[in-house]
């Protein structure tokens, strides 16, 4: 196994540390341990992909498992926010129809010997994902820190979760928007499928 796919491996086996830490308010700081394995993974992600591009280093493993991966770490990223009371039910519903729909698609590409790349629009989806994540988390910690008597805020702590809900339907909006054109674009791929 080479190091892109070991990586990518890597950011799968993070994911229950990840869920474990962020879900389990007794441990100390749980939302800053989160955030630094959910960076760890993220960095996991851009360095596979590039590692594997520079190297020629490509296999099918990784063309299947890294997406996966970004799927598997983000959506549970968002289950956990379910979890938390931070999103509701209906968020993670639009992003897990996006994802279906847009891996169904490449699946049916894949069996007709074509390769869909992600779009601008889907890049911009999964940046926005990221980011909205990140700063959920760091807000989640700032909330932590005030309760814990160790930071006193000067601020309404109201406005953090106006800051983590604007993004997170940001990224909704996004997911939507990419999808609907994912498939628009990719339209004579479903036509064509037995």
């Amino acid at each position: 196994m080479n190091l892109p796919n070991k990586l990518t491996l890597i950011r799968i086996i993070l994911v229950p540390f990840f869920a474990t830490v962020l879900l389990i308010d007794k441990i100390p700081h749980h939302y800053l341990i989160a955030l630094l394995i959910f960076s760890i993974a993220s960095i996991t992600d851009m360095m596979d992909g590039k590692i594997a591009r520079k190297y020629n280093m490509v296999t099918d493993f990784g063309k299947f498992a890294d997406p996966l991966a970004d799927k598997i770490l983000v959506i549970s990223a968002f289950a956990c926010f379910i979890e938390l009371d931070i999103i509701g039910a209906a968020f993670i519903i639009l992003v897990l129809f996006r994802e279906f729909s847009v891996t169904s698609i490449r699946l049916i590409a894949a069996e007709n010997g074509k390769v869909v790349a992600a779009n601008m629009w889907g890049k911009a989806k999964t940046v926005s994902q990221m980011v909205a994540i990140i700063v959920v988390l760091i807000n989640g910690y700032i909330v932590e820190l005030a309760n814990m008597g160790i930071l006193s805020l000067s601020i309404n702590l109201n406005i953090l979760t106006i800051i983590n809900q604007s993004l997170l339907w940001i990224t909704a909006v996004l997911t939507v928007i990419s999808g609907i054109i994912y498939i628009k674009d990719n339209f004579s791929f479903i036509k064509t499928a037995k």
